[in-house]
């Protein structure tokens, strides 16, 4: 079935220090809540490959925003190295967005698009989601909704339309000073 992934990580082991703020935004441009990690101290980075490009997405220091707006079928994750610098947008093509135990959640429905700072755009999975509608996980409504909100997603990407990657960096700035 779906998997729920929480914005606070709290069950990732690969992390050993951390801090992690979070807050619920109603603004003009984004309603939502957003969540900040702090991966202070970790057992060793994780690289994540992109054709022949190896990026390293967590170490000491790294911070990972994750944007979970409200209402729609999307959580943005912007990972930003330990100079503040974005590594790249994770973008999980979810069926919503939540709460529970004042804690932002999102259920995955297994397509993800990255971008990279270079503008380069992957859409990763296919064949997890291919897998899971083959074998009844996921009905045919909930592969549709996959496929047409990637598509859409995609599409703003390509049109710089896609506000959530523009707002990462202040939605970070707000969420810094908070850390615990």
């Amino acid at each position: 079935m779906l998997k729920r992934k929480y914005g606070n990580r709290a069950d990732w082991k690969r992390v050993n220090q951390r801090k992690y703020a979070q807050t619920n935004l109603n603004t003009k441009e984004y309603h939502g809540y957003i969540t900040l990690l702090n991966t202070m101290k970790v057992n060793e980075p994780l690289i994540a490959r992109y054709g022949d490009k190896e990026i390293c997405i967590v170490d000491n220091g790294y911070m990972w925003l994750q944007q979970f707006p409200v209402g729609k079928h999307h959580s943005v994750t912007t990972m930003f190295d330990a100079n503040g610098e974005v590594v790249q947008w994770y973008i999980d093509i979810c069926l919503e967005n939540g709460v529970e135990d004042d804690v932002p959640w999102m259920d995955d429905l297994y397509l993800d698009v990255v971008v990279l700072p270079s503008g380069e755009v992957y859409l990763l999975d296919e064949n997890e989601l291919e897998q899971a509608h083959t074998k009844g996980m996921i009905s045919d409504s909930l592969y549709d909704l996959t496929m047409n909100e990637s598509r859409e997603i995609m599409k703003q990407i390509q049109n710089d339309e896609f506000m959530l990657l523009k707002l990462a960096p202040e939605h970070m700035r707000m969420l810094e000073n908070k850390l615990k």
